[in-house]
């Protein structure tokens, strides 16, 4: 009956959004940028070539050249030695410091900025090019000049140059003012190694080059665009203006990229990575105008002004926005929160002493009104459910356990939906659209062990009559291994509430425009209530309802998206697999990396730790009627990650289809895993898209509830009932409610935190150390289980040594982490049942506690 209302309301609900509105429009281009004006360089002509970048939060423009009589007037260029110095009052207010000067007019210089230092790589002037590496620092209202790195190999100008990681590429460029050739080397300086020099590196696959843009992002050095220069047989020399682009990976060499869609030659350099995948070209010099310009003169319109953005995940550029003015040959300079363009050359012998500043417009998704009632819908029916089986809860067995009256499909499901984190729930899509289905082989090892967990462990969980999975540590140990699985996992559970809590909330925030305090709180408050009040009974079945949502809702995207691209299924195939998306199998014997026996063994073993060790999978055992029910569950969560599997990773490979033929529909300020969010405020009609980002906050609720539920159950049952066994079933019921709603609070109250303060990355650290728990426990269950001769100081002191190993290996070596589980588990068993041979121990009953002497099957319900 539950089940019957529960797929109804689930349907009406999306009918309901299907029939409020039709699809978004692709949203209007937006911009990147607000543009303004700094105040104009004090050289009233300005200049190109300049070397910039900031030092002690100050902006220094130094040397470049320029015509003091115009170009077309017979005028020749002049290089400079003038350095101007930019810094912002107390005030707010923008002061220019002159009178400084280089040792020597220099211009063409490839510019960074490294820490606090200004660098001018090479560079020259009319005479002659330089290969020393000048650097710039403003100190205490001085300019010092200094030359701390090695020159580089040879003389060069207008080479590119970027930083990526601990290394300075430079790529290209001319030797001497008088080349009819532009140069193809490529160099690199190694920052923790800097006596040992430049490295000369195999150059790029393409055309010699100088004034191209350089780019870095994620460890990997960018060559785009730039000018070939060749001599013409007539004693001249020819131009040709590149639209081709690379990228050189120190692990996988030189790769070409998609080509631009027009040359974007001396565009303000090195460009900067807007977001965790864009790489943005401010205008450039398409060369379309070259041969007329001494015809336009000083009619020339300039040069293109249109910024591109290349997307590294599909391999795409497209246009997102627009420059107040083009200016090139000048660097691009980061500048506190801010990018500033220099001065430079606006059109051929022309500069300006114009300071062009940007700011990144921050991203405001927003959801149409009928998501936003399809979404308080939703919620109204979660608290519902916790209202309807509230009148069910009687003692703590009702609460924790259900007595038994959970369907062994509905268990099933919540199992599935319980391990299916929001945060999973958004990163397989994303991680099928950014690389492709290596990770499925995961899915996969959860059948494998279903078997194992159905045949060697339900067993002890059934047939001992526990609550908690941690009795069965006790009855085969002692009661300290019992208290340390019990805190071990309280302490697990409490990090992964809040990082549950937080991290969807904060996707969520920057694809739909929902205020991230109000998504924590109505995720925190909203799964506290219902659970609080329905016990486990609401947790199953609120998960049944989510998970109905979750897979109808990744289907129906991955419908849609089939139907928007071009060619459909087939097209969408196509497409994916000349791009390789579909890969799942890496021969190999690297443990570095994701090769086929990594990937299968690291999460066949990594299945244990949930399947065997956490309460909030093992609770779901104990729900159902007896232990053929359970065994069904299981195998319903298993087999169900089959098909979802499929759709998940389906759906991020049509979701890089997609934005591959709709680049410009890319938000480029979002992280990769708000990709599926975004999608759905984009492309659903909107009251489907408000059920799905229900579906999503649901999501993070089924996490919730389930470790909110559980710990409950632990400190009553572990710590509550085990000390006080004389307590009555409804006064651990009124505790258990009470522990549910303070944990739900704390949860809730440590998400605000998060979303308040940066401590994103320390918070990772803490999950990261107290995750070392999890293998350990898995260990501890497969020693009691699979040996005799292990005994209780035997098993804690193989949890002290997984720990210490586990933490080692993560620490210092480069084991991928799908190991780390496998390495945890296999230590605990080892170095436990080693230390249990070693250390005399007196003798204690086994019976029903090993795989060598379980106890019969049950015959009838036992709650």
């Amino acid at each position: 009956m539950i089940a019957r209302r529960t797929l109804f309301l689930a349907i009406w609900l999306l009918t309901i959004g299907v029939g409020l509105s039709g699809f978004h429009a692709a949203r209007a281009q937006g911009r990147l940028y607000d543009w303004e004006a700094l105040p104009d360089l004090p050289e009233p002509l300005g200049v190109a070539g300049a070397c910039a970048g900031v030092s002690n939060g100050a902006l220094i423009v130094a040397g470049g050249a320029h015509f003091p009589v115009s170009l077309f007037e017979g005028g020749t260029k002049v290089w400079t030695d003038s350095v101007y110095v930019l810094e912002q009052t107390p005030g707010g207010d923008y002061v220019w410091h002159t009178g400084y000067a280089l040792d020597a007019p220099r211009g063409y210089s490839a510019a960074l900025t490294l820490d606090d230092t200004v660098l001018c790589l090479g560079g020259g002037d009319a005479r002659q090019h330089v290969s020393d590496v000048l650097s710039l620092r403003w100190e205490r209202g001085r300019l010092v000049q200094e030359r701390t790195l090695p020159p580089l190999p040879r003389p060069i100008a207008f080479a590119a140059a970027a930083r990526a990681g601990e290394t300075i590429y430079v790529a290209g460029g001319l030797e001497h003012p008088a080349d009819s050739v532009a140069q193809r080397q490529f160099w690199a300086l190694d920052l923790t190694a800097v006596e040992a020099g430049w490295r000369a590196l195999p150059p790029w696959p393409g055309s010699a080059r100088f004034n191209a843009v350089a780019a870095a992002l994620d460890g990997a050095f960018y060559l785009i665009s730039g000018t070939e220069l060749q001599p013409d047989g007539q004693g001249g020399l020819r131009y040709r203006f590149l639209n081709d682009a690379y990228r050189y990976n120190p692990e996988k060499g030189w790769e070409r990229l998609a080509d631009l869609p027009w040359p974007a030659a001396a565009a303000p350099s090195p460009t900067p990575a807007y977001g965790p995948a864009h790489l943005l070209v401010f205008g450039g010099n398409d060369g379309s105008d070259v041969p007329r310009v001494q015809e336009l003169k000083d009619r020339h319109p300039g040069f293109r002004r249109e910024i591109l953005a290349y997307h590294t995940i599909t391999d795409t550029w497209a246009v997102l926005d627009t420059l107040p003015a083009a200016h090139v040959t000048t660097p691009l300079v980061a500048w506190e929160d801010r990018l500033v363009i220099p001065s430079g050359e606006i059109r051929p012998g022309t500069r300006s002493p114009q300071i062009l500043s940007a700011r990144p417009v921050p991203h405001t998704g927003s959801l149409a009104p009928a998501s936003y009632l399809v979404l308080v819908t939703y919620f109204l029916l979660l608290v519902g459910i916790g209202i309807y089986f509230m009148r069910w809860e009687k003692s703590d067995e009702d609460f924790f356990l259900a007595s038994g009256r959970i369907p062994w499909w509905a268990a099933g499901l919540s199992i599935f939906g319980t391990q299916l984190s929001a945060i999973t729930y958004m990163a397989i899509p994303a991680k099928a659209y950014a690389t492709d289905w290596v990770y499925i082989l995961g899915q996969v090892s959860i059948v494998l062990i279903a078997p194992v967990i159905v045949l060697l462990y339900l067993p002890f969980f059934r047939r001992l009559r526990v609550t908690t999975a941690y009795e069965y540590l006790e009855k085969r140990f002692n009661v300290a291994v019992r208290l340390f699985g019990s805190f071990a996992f309280v302490l697990l559970q409490m990090g992964r509430m809040a990082v549950v809590i937080f991290l969807p909330a904060l996707a969520l925030s920057a694809a739909t425009g929902i205020d991230i305090y109000l998504a924590i709180l109505a995720t925190g408050l909203l799964a506290t209530l219902y659970t609080a009040l329905g016990g486990i009974e609401a947790v199953v079945w609120s998960d049944v309802l989510q998970v109905i949502v979750l897979l109808g809702g990744a289907f129906l995207s991955l419908l849609i998206i089939t139907l928007e691209v071009d060619g459909g299924f087939q097209g969408l195939l196509a497409t994916a697999a000349a791009d390789d998306k579909f890969h799942v199998f890496t021969w190999s014997w690297d443990y570095t990396t994701t090769s086929v026996w990594v990937v299968l063994l690291g999460n066949l073993l990594g299945n244990l730790v949930p399947y065997t060790a956490d309460q909030t999978v093992v609770q779901r055992y104990l729900t159902t009627r007896d232990e053929k029910a359970a065994a069904q569950s299981i195998w319903t969560s298993a087999l169900l990650t089959i098909p979802a599997a499929v759709i998940f990773f389906g759906l991020g490979t049509a979701l890089y289809v997609f934005y591959k033929q709709h680049p410009t529909l890319l938000e480029p300020a979002l992280p990769t895993d708000a990709i599926f969010p975004m999608f759905i405020v984009q492309q659903l009609p909107a009251g489907v898209a408000g059920l799905l980002v229900a579906g999503i906050f649901a999501a993070a609720m089924s996490s919730l509830d389930s470790s909110m539920n559980s710990v409950a159950t632990v400190i009553v049952t572990d710590f509550y009932r085990r000390f006080i066994p004389e307590t009555t079933g409804q006064r651990r019921l009124r505790l258990a409610r009470w522990l549910t709603l303070t944990f739900g609070i704390m949860a809730t109250g440590t998400g605000l935190l998060l979303a308040t303060y940066p401590v994103q990355s320390l918070w990772d650290l803490f999950l990261e150390i107290i995750g070392l728990f999890g293998s350990s426990l898995a260990g501890l269950f497969a020693l009691g289980i699979f040996t005799q001769r292990a005994h209780g100081a035997g098993a804690l002191i193989g949890v002290a040594a997984s720990i210490v190993v586990l933490y080692l290996v993560k620490m210092f070596t480069p084991i991928h982490f799908f190991l780390y589980a496998a390495i945890g588990i296999m230590t605990c068993f080892a170095v436990g049942y080693l230390a249990s041979c070693l250390i005399p121990h007196r003798g204690q009953p086994l019976a029903g506690l090993t795989i060598y002497n379980l106890h019969p099957r049950e015959k009838k319900i036992l709650h």
